[in-house]
């Protein structure tokens, strides 16, 4: 039966997963975005989606929603918040949803959450049962599925798992890895939150949903090891505290440093589950951990990764719209531009600045760009480990290294980028295309606007290095777009 359908989320993970998956089977999808700027919708999707913005914490934007949808996606969860105060923040988010959904034809909440049959919880974990509870006193029915670990390319925990496994042949790691988890593979969660869809059956239940496999995280990392053809050794150790252990990840992975203690935090509770109750209810036999790794490679390879957990916005922009940066200030700013005429095709140069960041580099300075990086991981910074989710095609809103994708116009032949590396103030870099009297110019420009003195103090102590970069980066991008 096809539906109207309100998808929140649809910027994270599985919100831009299931949204084909749901058009695919025929509903209509109004998509609720906080900044429209950041969701692109595929020309093959757009007769059936709708979007709207509005912000889950603002009543008033919410009310601005049509009101004529049966089933209601509830996928809002702020785990790469830079705010303390998480559990209050996805409390009232949830709050306000009901009552608007208390205003509409909504018949169905569907809410991925966590597995909470062990105790004690940790705080998101416990966060998570909350929300469900908050969804629960609404008028709609809800159908909550709580799952643990979810495997995917681009999924949080497969990407942790990933950088830990090829980077150390040998770790000393903490206890934690001795926790089990049952992991689900990303094709088998959509399934399920599909699945659930309009099912009378389904209405005020909470189904666990978990893999075939019960496995320590230790196991997890040796499997995939054991996949990928690396010979591992980890030996596990009590020293290493919470926060250890959260600077450990974000000093071997691209996990930022909340992210990682989040995560950290909850790893040291078991979710497991016997329910099966789902499972039996639907058409769907959910694949083993060593065939959800397979998968998510060959997406990889074949660089149809459709989402990624590093496209959550970094602490700066949080609060903020992508709009709020499009336009690069001129007055209290420092400026470093570089304009150099083309001579071959102008879109041979801007495939070049469209490919840059991620195993492509920065075209001049390699090993400088790396200690940047280091450096800004350090500190607390996203450094830049996360690299880019398309080595070739880029969106308004994606994570690029320790940048994010403001604008990205091949039309235009303008790429902009912000800066999310720790910084006392902000920065922008622009690559473009530009004709000035009857010429061809390629054009970048590096801006920072300086926050007070130590800004200002550390735009003079990089002044000198960012001659030398800049200009041969600007150089290497015209020069190899002739060969």
């Amino acid at each position: 039966m096809k539906r109207k359908i309100l998808l929140t989320g649809v910027t994270g993970y599985i919100g831009k997963r299931l949204l084909p998956v749901l058009v695919e089977q025929g509903h209509i999808v109004y998509c609720l975005v906080r900044d429209k700027d950041r969701f692109v919708v595929n020309e093959n999707l757009k007769e059936q989606v709708q979007v709207f913005e509005a912000d889950l914490h603002d009543k008033r934007s919410l009310q601005q929603l049509p009101s004529d949808f049966s089933v209601a996606f509830y996928l809002v969860h702020s785990m790469t918040t830079s705010r303390n105060d998480f559990y209050e923040q996805e409390a009232d988010a949830a709050t306000k949803f009901i009552e608007f959904t208390d205003t509409t034809e909504c018949e169905q909440i569907i809410y991925l959450g966590g597995m909470t049959s062990s105790a004690p919880l940790s705080q998101h974990l416990a966060s998570r049962a909350h929300v469900a509870e908050l969804l629960a006193k609404g008028k709609a029915a809800l159908t909550s599925l709580g799952a643990a670990i979810i495997v995917g390319s681009g999924s949080a925990s497969f990407e942790i798992i990933r950088d830990l496994a090829e980077k150390l042949p040998v770790m000393i790691a903490p206890r934690w890895l001795k926790t089990r988890c049952q992991p689900l593979a990303i094709r088998d969660a959509i399934s399920f939150l599909t699945g659930v869809v309009g099912r009378a059956d389904c209405y005020n239940e909470h189904f666990d949903i978990g893999g075939p496999d019960v496995l320590t995280y230790k196991e997890m990392l040796l499997t995939y090891a054991k996949a990928r053809g690396l010979r591992r050794y980890i030996l596990t150790v009590p020293v290493l505290t919470p926060r250890l252990s959260a600077y450990w990840l974000n000093l071997v992975t691209a996990t930022p440093y909340r992210l990682a203690a989040t995560l950290v935090n909850s790893m040291t509770t078991e979710v497991v589950t016997n329910d099966r109750r789902l499972q039996k209810m639907l058409p769907v036999e959910p694949i083993g951990y060593e065939e959800a790794i397979r998968r998510a490679f060959d997406k990889i390879e074949q660089n149809i990764v459709l989402s990624s957990w590093k496209d959550s916005l970094a602490s700066g922009m949080e609060q903020s719209k992508i709009s709020h940066y499009t336009e690069v200030p001129s007055f209290g700013c420092f400026k470093d531009e570089k304009s150099i005429p083309v001579k071959g095709d102008a879109e041979a140069v801007a495939d070049r600045f469209f490919a840059i960041g991620g195993k492509t580099g920065w075209y001049y300075g390699g090993l400088l760009w790396k200690i940047r990086g280091l450096m800004d991981s350090a500190i607390g910074g996203v450094g830049l480990r996360r690299g880019r989710t398309n080595p070739t095609r880029l969106q308004p809103g994606d994570a690029l290294d320790f940048w994010r994708v403001i604008v990205a116009s091949r039309a235009q032949r303008r790429l902009l980028l912000f800066a999310e590396m720790k910084v006392p103030g902000e920065a922008w870099l622009e690559f473009k295309i530009v004709e000035e009297d009857s010429q061809t110019f390629f054009r970048q420009t590096a801006t920072f606007r300086p926050r007070g003195i130590s800004g200002r103090l550390y735009w003079y102590s990089m002044w000198l290095m960012h001659i030398f970069i800049f200009r041969g980066m600007a150089r290497n991008i015209v020069k190899q777009s002739l060969s």
